[in-house]
Protein backbone atom coordinates (compact mmCIF):
# COMPACT_ATOMS: atom_id res chain seq x y z
CA UNK A 1 0.00 0.00 0.00
CA UNK A 2 1.15 3.53 -1.17
CA UNK A 3 0.12 6.97 -0.11
CA UNK A 4 -1.69 9.14 -2.29
CA UNK A 5 -1.81 12.35 -1.23
CA UNK A 6 -4.04 15.08 -2.66
CA UNK A 7 -3.90 18.89 -2.51
CA UNK A 8 -7.86 20.22 -2.29
CA UNK A 9 -8.39 23.28 -4.09
CA UNK A 10 -8.17 23.93 -7.60
CA UNK A 11 -6.82 20.53 -7.95
CA UNK A 12 -9.41 17.74 -6.74
CA UNK A 13 -11.59 20.75 -6.85
CA UNK A 14 -12.21 23.21 -9.80
CA UNK A 15 -12.27 26.21 -7.35
CA UNK A 16 -10.43 27.08 -4.35
CA UNK A 17 -12.72 26.25 -1.58
CA UNK A 18 -11.38 29.25 0.80
CA UNK A 19 -11.81 32.13 -1.27
CA UNK A 20 -15.27 30.55 -2.22
CA UNK A 21 -16.30 30.24 1.42
CA UNK A 22 -15.86 34.11 1.92
CA UNK A 23 -17.98 34.75 -1.48
CA UNK A 24 -20.66 32.47 0.33
CA UNK A 25 -20.68 34.75 3.13
CA UNK A 26 -20.71 37.61 1.31
CA UNK A 27 -23.22 36.49 -0.30
CA UNK A 28 -25.26 35.82 2.80
CA UNK A 29 -24.69 39.25 4.07
CA UNK A 30 -22.77 37.85 7.04
CA UNK A 31 -19.38 40.48 6.45
CA UNK A 32 -18.78 43.61 5.67
CA UNK A 33 -19.51 43.84 1.92
CA UNK A 34 -16.63 46.26 0.80
CA UNK A 35 -13.98 45.43 3.62
CA UNK A 36 -14.66 41.71 3.42
CA UNK A 37 -13.90 41.28 -0.25
CA UNK A 38 -11.23 43.74 -0.93
CA UNK A 39 -9.34 42.09 2.18
CA UNK A 40 -10.49 38.56 0.79
CA UNK A 41 -8.92 38.98 -2.75
CA UNK A 42 -5.73 40.56 -1.34
CA UNK A 43 -4.86 37.51 0.65
CA UNK A 44 -6.17 35.61 -2.17
CA UNK A 45 -3.53 37.36 -4.86
CA UNK A 46 -0.70 36.96 -1.64
CA UNK A 47 -1.52 33.51 -1.86
CA UNK A 48 -1.17 33.05 -5.88
CA UNK A 49 2.16 34.96 -5.81
CA UNK A 50 3.67 33.05 -2.51
CA UNK A 51 4.13 36.10 -0.28
CA UNK A 52 0.96 34.78 2.48
CA UNK A 53 1.46 35.74 5.94
CA UNK A 54 -0.81 32.35 6.58
CA UNK A 55 -1.10 33.48 10.44
CA UNK A 56 -2.59 37.18 9.26
CA UNK A 57 -4.64 35.45 6.72
CA UNK A 58 -6.33 32.76 9.01
CA UNK A 59 -7.13 35.91 11.86
CA UNK A 60 -9.26 37.20 9.28
CA UNK A 61 -10.86 34.31 7.71
CA UNK A 62 -11.46 32.71 10.94
CA UNK A 63 -12.85 35.84 12.60
CA UNK A 64 -17.02 34.81 10.92
CA UNK A 65 -16.29 31.25 12.55
CA UNK A 66 -15.48 33.56 15.77
CA UNK A 67 -18.75 35.38 15.10
CA UNK A 68 -21.17 32.76 15.13
CA UNK A 69 -23.17 29.96 16.26
CA UNK A 70 -22.07 26.50 15.46
CA UNK A 71 -25.74 26.03 14.33
CA UNK A 72 -25.88 29.21 12.04
CA UNK A 73 -22.09 27.56 10.58
CA UNK A 74 -23.56 24.52 9.94
CA UNK A 75 -26.86 25.71 8.11
CA UNK A 76 -24.41 27.46 6.19
CA UNK A 77 -22.13 25.37 5.07
CA UNK A 78 -24.89 23.25 3.86
CA UNK A 79 -25.51 25.79 1.70
CA UNK A 80 -22.03 26.36 0.33
CA UNK A 81 -21.46 22.39 -0.05
CA UNK A 82 -24.85 22.92 -2.41
CA UNK A 83 -23.89 25.88 -4.08
CA UNK A 84 -19.89 26.43 -4.42
CA UNK A 85 -18.49 23.01 -3.78
CA UNK A 86 -20.51 20.19 -5.71
CA UNK A 87 -20.94 22.14 -8.91
CA UNK A 88 -16.98 22.12 -8.63
CA UNK A 89 -16.14 18.49 -7.90
CA UNK A 90 -13.93 17.66 -10.92
CA UNK A 91 -15.10 13.98 -12.22
CA UNK A 92 -11.81 13.31 -13.29
CA UNK A 93 -10.77 14.07 -9.91
CA UNK A 94 -13.23 11.90 -8.29
CA UNK A 95 -12.11 9.17 -10.97
CA UNK A 96 -8.01 9.76 -10.06
CA UNK A 97 -8.93 8.79 -6.03
CA UNK A 98 -11.16 6.07 -7.36
CA UNK A 99 -8.09 4.35 -9.48
CA UNK A 100 -5.65 5.26 -6.26
CA UNK A 101 -8.30 3.16 -4.05
CA UNK A 102 -8.82 -0.15 -6.60
CA UNK A 103 -5.03 -0.13 -6.10
CA UNK A 104 -5.60 -0.67 -2.48
CA UNK A 105 -3.28 3.32 -1.54
CA UNK A 106 -4.37 5.41 1.81
CA UNK A 107 -5.76 8.07 0.42
CA UNK A 108 -4.33 11.81 2.10
CA UNK A 109 -5.91 15.53 1.51
CA UNK A 110 -3.72 17.81 3.39
CA UNK A 111 -4.96 21.17 2.99
CA UNK A 112 -3.98 24.74 4.14
CA UNK A 113 -7.69 25.12 3.74
CA UNK A 114 -9.29 25.16 7.77
CA UNK A 115 -10.88 21.73 8.84
CA UNK A 116 -14.66 23.55 9.25
CA UNK A 117 -14.37 24.17 5.17
CA UNK A 118 -12.73 21.27 3.96
CA UNK A 119 -13.92 18.43 6.42
CA UNK A 120 -17.12 17.94 4.80
CA UNK A 121 -15.53 18.07 1.42
CA UNK A 122 -13.16 15.32 1.81
CA UNK A 123 -15.86 13.06 3.66
CA UNK A 124 -18.12 13.96 0.03
CA UNK A 125 -14.39 12.65 -1.78
CA UNK A 126 -14.37 9.57 0.27
CA UNK A 127 -10.48 9.77 1.00
CA UNK A 128 -9.33 8.21 4.09
CA UNK A 129 -7.81 11.23 5.73
CA UNK A 130 -7.49 14.95 6.20
CA UNK A 131 -4.66 16.87 7.11
CA UNK A 132 -6.12 20.73 7.30
CA UNK A 133 -5.87 24.22 9.33
CA UNK A 134 -7.16 23.26 12.90
CA UNK A 135 -9.43 26.36 14.24
CA UNK A 136 -8.84 26.68 18.27
CA UNK A 137 -12.35 25.42 19.68
CA UNK A 138 -13.20 26.94 23.49
CA UNK A 139 -16.71 25.67 25.23
CA UNK A 140 -18.08 24.64 21.53
CA UNK A 141 -17.39 27.65 19.65
CA UNK A 142 -14.78 28.84 17.38
CA UNK A 143 -11.84 31.62 18.17
CA UNK A 144 -9.27 33.30 15.86
CA UNK A 145 -6.49 31.05 16.55
CA UNK A 146 -5.24 27.90 15.33
CA UNK A 147 -4.26 24.54 16.89
CA UNK A 148 -0.86 23.39 15.83
CA UNK A 149 1.03 24.40 12.86
CA UNK A 150 -0.66 25.46 9.65
CA UNK A 151 -0.78 22.90 7.20
CA UNK A 152 0.66 25.48 4.69
CA UNK A 153 4.21 25.07 2.88
CA UNK A 154 6.54 23.87 4.76
CA UNK A 155 3.86 23.45 7.27
CA UNK A 156 2.25 20.64 5.62
CA UNK A 157 5.62 18.81 5.75
CA UNK A 158 5.75 19.14 9.35
CA UNK A 159 1.99 18.22 9.87
CA UNK A 160 2.71 15.08 7.55
CA UNK A 161 5.19 13.73 9.75
CA UNK A 162 3.38 14.27 12.80
CA UNK A 163 0.46 12.14 11.44
CA UNK A 164 2.97 9.76 9.92
CA UNK A 165 4.28 8.91 13.25
CA UNK A 166 0.55 7.25 14.67
CA UNK A 167 0.52 5.49 11.21
CA UNK A 168 1.62 1.95 9.67
CA UNK A 169 2.47 3.94 6.62
CA UNK A 170 5.64 5.56 4.76
CA UNK A 171 6.45 7.61 2.32
CA UNK A 172 8.19 5.34 0.50
CA UNK A 173 6.15 5.79 -2.57
CA UNK A 174 3.92 8.05 -2.25
CA UNK A 175 2.20 10.08 -4.65
CA UNK A 176 1.45 13.90 -4.20
CA UNK A 177 -0.93 15.39 -6.35
CA UNK A 178 -0.68 19.68 -6.43
CA UNK A 179 -1.82 22.68 -8.36
CA UNK A 180 0.54 25.23 -6.49
CA UNK A 181 3.94 26.49 -5.91
CA UNK A 182 3.07 26.72 -2.56
CA UNK A 183 3.32 22.85 -2.62
CA UNK A 184 6.75 22.59 -3.93
CA UNK A 185 8.75 21.89 -0.53
CA UNK A 186 6.34 18.80 -0.24
CA UNK A 187 6.16 17.71 -3.90
CA UNK A 188 9.97 17.61 -3.12
CA UNK A 189 9.64 14.71 -0.90
CA UNK A 190 7.90 12.23 -2.63
CA UNK A 191 8.80 9.76 -4.77
CA UNK A 192 6.15 10.71 -6.64
CA UNK A 193 4.85 14.18 -7.27
CA UNK A 194 2.56 15.03 -9.71
CA UNK A 195 1.43 18.86 -10.95
CA UNK A 196 -2.12 18.74 -12.03
CA UNK A 197 -3.04 22.13 -13.90
CA UNK A 198 -0.30 23.65 -12.61
CA UNK A 199 0.14 27.68 -11.95
CA UNK A 200 2.88 29.12 -13.96
CA UNK A 201 5.48 28.96 -11.22
CA UNK A 202 4.69 24.97 -10.98
CA UNK A 203 4.77 24.27 -14.09
CA UNK A 204 7.79 25.65 -14.59
CA UNK A 205 9.46 23.87 -12.22
CA UNK A 206 7.98 20.57 -12.92
CA UNK A 207 8.67 20.82 -16.54
CA UNK A 208 12.79 21.33 -15.61
CA UNK A 209 12.20 18.44 -13.41
CA UNK A 210 10.89 16.20 -15.20
CA UNK A 211 7.99 15.64 -12.95
CA UNK A 212 4.15 14.19 -14.42
CA UNK A 213 1.86 17.09 -15.21
CA UNK A 214 -1.46 15.99 -15.93
CA UNK A 215 -5.15 18.23 -15.77
CA UNK A 216 -8.24 16.99 -14.17
CA UNK A 217 -10.28 19.60 -16.15
CA UNK A 218 -12.72 18.60 -18.83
Amino acid sequence: MSLAIFDLDNTLLGTDSDHAWGEFLLEQGAVDPVNYRETNERFYRQYQQGSLDIHAYLAFALQPLANNTPEQLAAWHQQFMAGKIEPHILIKGEELLARHRAKGDHLLIITATNRFIAGPIAERLGVDDLIAVEPEVIDGRYTTRISGTPSYREGKIERLEQWLEHQDITLDGAWFYSDSHNDLPLLERVDNPVAVDPDEILRREAENRGWRIITLRD
